[in-house]
């Protein structure tokens, strides 16, 4: 682990800012390995000297990994001047400068969206070569038929003539207006509306509820979000993140 500036330690881990880390400093209110620091400019290493600010250890996380439930009126966007963003749904504790979605939800879409400012994860999540599997459950306006879900397995064409990868397609809830669940190994544009509407049927309703491994935390309500397990970060790439 490269060394670092204790301002800058503190700042990146959401402990103080720049200015405020200096007036900790010079108060006697931060330790590096139980000894009082007055200078915020001296290097430490990160992840082997302990850090106490006001007697509090400062635990050192090189990146940050928030689950969203992403509401339908909310982009997936860092800032827009029209709309409310995802990351404006975050609260300061869990942003880090650089945070930014690992992937894209429509507007009207809701579910599971990813922050990290992990910029190769978030490379390696959306690769086409992992193949990582979304899972998504869509309301439909009209029952499917199980030959038009043979369609999705095979990979279906799109109206443009796109072809896309085979995907699983199952009917979780009977009804006039079934509910389906879909699996994406692959991220076109509206893909899933544009899949339905390919065997003549429509979504009035689409929620990701999965990534890799991972389902969306149940106890998360529409617009709130958490911080990742490490574990849980495996869990999407299907192998642990030491394994970069």
């Amino acid at each position: 682990m490269k060394s670092m500036r204790l301002d800058r330690f503190l700042t990146s881990q959401n402990a103080a800012t720049r200015r405020e880390a200096k007036e900790l400093c010079r108060a006697g209110l931060v330790r590096v390995n139980g000894e009082p620091v007055r200078d915020a400019s001296m290097n430490i290493d990160p992840a082997a000297d302990m850090v106490l600010l006001r007697g509090v250890p400062v635990e050192f996380k090189e990146h940050l990994y928030v689950m969203l439930n992403k509401p339908q009126g909310v982009i997936c966007a860092t800032e827009d001047g029209r709309h409310q963003t995802v990351l404006d749904l975050v609260p300061p504790e869990l942003y880090r400068r650089g945070m930014a979605p690992a992937g894209r939800l429509d507007i009207d879409t809701e579910g599971f969206v990813l922050l990290t400012d992990d910029g190769d994860f978030a490379h390696r999540m959306l690769s086409p070569k992992h193949h990582v599997p979304k899972t998504y459950q869509a309301v439909l306006e009209h029952p499917i038929s199980s030959e038009e879900i043979k369609v999705f397995c095979g990979g279906i064409v799109l109206s443009d003539g796109t072809k896309c990868l085979p995907a699983q397609c199952r009917i979780v809830q009977e009804g006039d207006n079934p509910l389906a669940e879909v699996v994406l190994y692959e991220g076109k544009y509206h893909q899933i509306k544009r899949m339905f509407e390919a065997v003549g049927n429509h979504v009035e309703r689409l929620k990701r509820i999965k990534i890799g491994e991972l389902e969306l935390d149940p106890n998360l309500l529409p617009g709130e979000c958490r911080e990742m397990l490490h574990k849980e970060c495996g869990l999407i790439l299907g192998s642990n993140l030491s394994q970069k």
